[in-house]
C-alpha cells in the first residue's frame, strides 16, 4: 500500500493528502512562479493529480489561472499557497513545505533560462521544461 502524507495551508483551514512518492522535486525559475511565490524561485514536489486530494476546506480552496498550463490553488482564508494543477500533463505541483512528511530532495531546476538568481548545486538546469511536459528538455550550464 502506498504511503499517504497530509499537508495544510498556513492557517490549517485547507488540508490535502498525497499518496505515493512525488514524481519529481525541484525548483522553478519562471516569472510566474517567482511572482506567485514572491521569491527568486519556487520549490515544488510534483505528483500525478489523482494522487492528491483535498480532505478539508475544499470550499475555501481558491483558484487562479494566469496561463492554460497552471491553475494555482490557495486558501481563501489565509492566502496560503497550496499547489498548482497542470492539466495538460496530468500532474500537480505542491508547494514544497506544504507536505512536511515528505523530505524535500530537489532533483532539477526548471525554466533556468529565466533565472534571476544563479544556483551552483550540481543539479540539472533545464532551459524550460522536460520534453515529456512539452518543453525542449534542453539543459543549460549552471
Amino acid at each position: 500500500m502506498a504511503e499517504t502524507h497530509t499537508g495544510r495551508c498556513f492557517c490549517g483551514a485547507v488540508e490535502i493528502e498525497t499518496t505515493g512518492a512525488p514524481l519529481e522535486m525541484g525548483y522553478c525559475h519562471c516569472s510566474s512562479c517567482r511572482a506567485w511565490s514572491g521569491s527568486p524561485f519556487a520549490a515544488f514536489k510534483l505528483w500525478p493529480s489523482q494522487s492528491i486530494k483535498v480532505t478539508k476546506g475544499a470550499d475555501l480552496l481558491g483558484r487562479y489561472a494566469k496561463t492554460k498550463f497552471s491553475e494555482r490553488r490557495f486558501c481563501t482564508r489565509c492566502g496560503g499557497h497550496i499547489m498548482a494543477e497542470h492539466p495538460s500533463i496530468g500532474c500537480s505541483s505542491v508547494e514544497a513545505a506544504i507536505v512536511p512528511g515528505v523530505a524535500f530532495k530537489p532533483e532539477v531546476h526548471l525554466n533556468y533560462a529565466e533565472a534571476v538568481m544563479r544556483i551552483t548545486d550540481g543539479l540539472p538546469k533545464l532551459k524550460d521544461f522536460p520534453a515529456a511536459a512539452g518543453g525542449s528538455g534542453e539543459t543549460i550550464p549552471e
